[in-house]
C-alpha cells in the first residue's frame, strides 16, 4: 500500500470528521438547532454557577465542593466562547451574539475579553506551531523550563509580565498594553482581588492586625468571590493551559497533522475534567474548526482511531522536554 502524503492524510481525516458529524445530525435532527442548543447550554451553565454560589452562601455546601463544581461549570463556558469565536451561534443576530460573548466572559473573568481573543485565536489557526502564535505562547507553549511553564500555566498575568520582553522581540505587532488592556475591567478586578486577599493573609501572618468594619465587610465579599469565581477559574484555566500547552507543538510544524497531538493519558484525567476533555477532542477542531464543541465530544471516540491511522501523534509527552518541538522522526 503506497504511503499517503500529508495532504492526503489531512483530507482523509477531514472527510471522516464531516461524515461522522453528518451521520450524527441525521440520526438526531435536534442537533441542527444549533442556536437554541447553545443558548440552553449557556443559560443552564449560568444558572448552575449562580445556584452553586447560592448554596455556598447559605452554607448548604462546603467551600471545596463549591470550588470544584464551579470550576467544572466554567469549563463549559470556555467551550461556548470557543465556538462563538468561530461564529457557530447567532452570527446573524449581533445583539444575542454579543450578549453570549459577554456572559461567557463574566463567568471566566481571568481571561482577556472574547472579542480580543477572537482575533488572536483565528490568528492561532493560521500560525499554529510558530513563534507568531501569541495565543498558545501566552499559556506556556514552547517554554523549555518546567518551572517557568508552571508559573505561566497557573498565573496568566505574571506569565505575561515575565515574557513581555521576549514576545516583543519575537512576535510581530505584540504590545504588552494591548494584551493587558484586553482584560479590563474583569481580569483587572479578578487579579486585584486575588492578589489583595493573598497580600492580606501574608500581612496577617507577619503582623496580625484588625480591620475596620468597612474593611471586614470588603474582605467578606472578596473571600466569597474567591470561592465561587476566582479559585474555580484558577483551577479551570490552569488545567486548560496545562493541557493545551502540552498538546500543541512549537517549532518544526509544517502542516495540520503536526500542529497538535492527542492527549489520552490517564495522568491528565484530573486536568481534562476541568477543561471539558480538551486534550482528547481539540485536535479534531484543528482539522474542522467550524464545529460545535458537543459534536466534537460525541464523535471523538470514532475519530481518534482515524487520526492515529493517518499520522496524528498520541500522548507525545516527550515533546515537553524539547519545548514542544515537533519530533523530526515523526515528519510526514
Amino acid at each position: 500500500m503506497p504511503t499517503l502524503t500529508a495532504k492526503q492524510n489531512i483530507k482523509a481525516i477531514v472527510l471522516a470528521i464531516k461524515a461522522e458529524e453528518q451521520l450524527l445530525r441525521t440520526h438526531y435532527p435536534i442537533l441542527n438547532q444549533q442556536n437554541s442548543i447553545a443558548m440552553v447550554i449557556l443559560l443552564l451553565s449560568l444558572s448552575a454557577l449562580i445556584g452553586v454560589a447560592t448554596l455556598y452562601y447559605f452554607a448548604v455546601i462546603p467551600s471545596w465542593l463549591c470550588i470544584i463544581l464551579a470550576a467544572f461549570i466554567t469549563s463549559i463556558s470556555h467551550e461556548l466562547e470557543h465556538d462563538l469565536i468561530h461564529k457557530q451561534y447567532f452570527s446573524d443576530r449581533p445583539f444575542v451574539y454579543h450578549f453570549m460573548m459577554l456572559t461567557v466572559w463574566l463567568m471566566r473573568p481571568n481571561t482577556v475579553n472574547p472579542w480580543y481573543r477572537r482575533k488572536i485565536h483565528l490568528h492561532h489557526h493560521k500560525v499554529s506551531g510558530t513563534k507568531q502564535d501569541l495565543e498558545e505562547r501566552l499559556v506556556g507553549n514552547g517554554i523549555q523550563s518546567p518551572w517557568l511553564r508552571a508559573v505561566v500555566v497557573t498565573d496568566g498575568l505574571l506569565g505575561l509580565l515575565i515574557n513581555a520582553k521576549r514576545f516583543g522581540k519575537e512576535i510581530n505587532g505584540f504590545k504588552f498594553l494591548g494584551v493587558f488592556n484586553a482584560g479590563f475591567p474583569l481580569a483587572t478586578a479578578y487579579f486585584a482581588i486575588l492578589y489583595g486577599v493573598i497580600a492580606y493573609y501574608l500581612l496577617q501572618f507577619v503582623q496580625p492586625f484588625e480591620l475596620p468594619m468597612w474593611g471586614a465587610e470588603l474582605l467578606a465579599v472578596a473571600e466569597f468571590l474567591m470561592v465561587v469565581l476566582i479559585v474555580p477559574n484558577m483551577i479551570r484555566s490552569a488545567s486548560l493551559n496545562l493541557v493545551t500547552s502540552s498538546m500543541h507543538y512549537y517549532g518544526g510544524v509544517s502542516n495540520v497533522l503536526e500542529q497538535t497531538h492527542v492527549i489520552t493519558s490517564r495522568w491528565f484525567f484530573p486536568f481534562q475534567l476541568f477543561c471539558f476533555d480538551f486534550g482528547r477532542t481539540h485536535t479534531i477542531h484543528h482539522f474542522v474548526p467550524n464545529q460545535p464543541f458537543y459534536i466534537r465530544q460525541l464523535i471523538s471516540k470514532k475519530i481518534r482511531p482515524v487520526m492515529a491511522q493517518h499520522g496524528v501523534r498520541f500522548d507525545d509527552l516527550q515533546s515537553l522536554k524539547h519545548a514542544n518541538h515537533y519530533p523530526v522522526t515523526g515528519r510526514h
